[in-house]
């Protein structure tokens, strides 16, 4: 759906016709529970985070001025209503020291990765993501997954420029350690092994 056909549903829904938020719902809601889904990383929650994220995009579709694109305005609603949610469950504790990484560590451990096949690489990539705590989790996704541009992220998460440049490079780091710690030694263990 282009930005047209969305300002075309939007106005529809604000001059009365509620079924018309129905297609906006159908269009970006694979997008929404994917965002979820990572940041909570259970689909119950996702789900009802989902849902709570389009009521709040319908509640407050008037105050979309259509200066950013509308599938980036509902990421923002989302992403922040995910944070809402994980600060009231803050049960999980994903905090661990970055260990000093050096030029030589990251090639060679990038030199293990190449050598690994291009599935088992992914699922080892999202279990290591799964690690990272939510937020860095979160801007590791937006950036390199769904390809969203800084300015776009920083919209979305209300972080000035230079901040989200500066939590994406730690996320990297702290990716690169759990790859490290989690990958290469099962790689050597299962070394030469059929």
């Amino acid at each position: 759906m282009t930005s047209k056909t969305d300002q075309i549903y939007i106005t529809k829904v604000i001059n009365g016709d509620t079924n018309a938020f129905a297609s906006l719902v159908n269009t970006y809601k694979n997008m929404v529970f994917s965002l979820v889904f990572k940041m909570t990383k259970n689909r119950e929650e996702a789900e009802e985070i989902s849902q709570d994220t389009f009521i709040k995009a319908y509640k407050n579709l008037s105050k979309f001025k259509g200066d950013s694109k509308f599938s980036t305005w509902l990421y923002r609603i989302a992403y922040h209503t995910s944070l809402d949610n994980l600060k009231k469950n803050k049960n999980n504790n994903n905090s661990f020291e970055i260990n000093e990484i050096t030029f030589n560590q990251i090639k060679a451990t990038e030199h293990i990765l190449e050598g690994i096949e291009r599935k088992e690489r992914a699922k080892m990539m999202e279990i290591c993501l799964h690690k990272l705590p939510d937020e860095e989790r979160t801007i590791i996704w937006m950036f390199y997954y769904d390809e969203l541009s800084l300015k776009e992220i920083t919209e979305i998460t209300s972080m000035s420029e230079s901040n989200l440049k500066v939590k994406l490079h730690r996320a990297r780091k702290k990716l690169l350690t759990i790859v490290k710690e989690n990958v290469v030694p099962e790689m050597i263990e299962n070394y030469g092994r059929k």
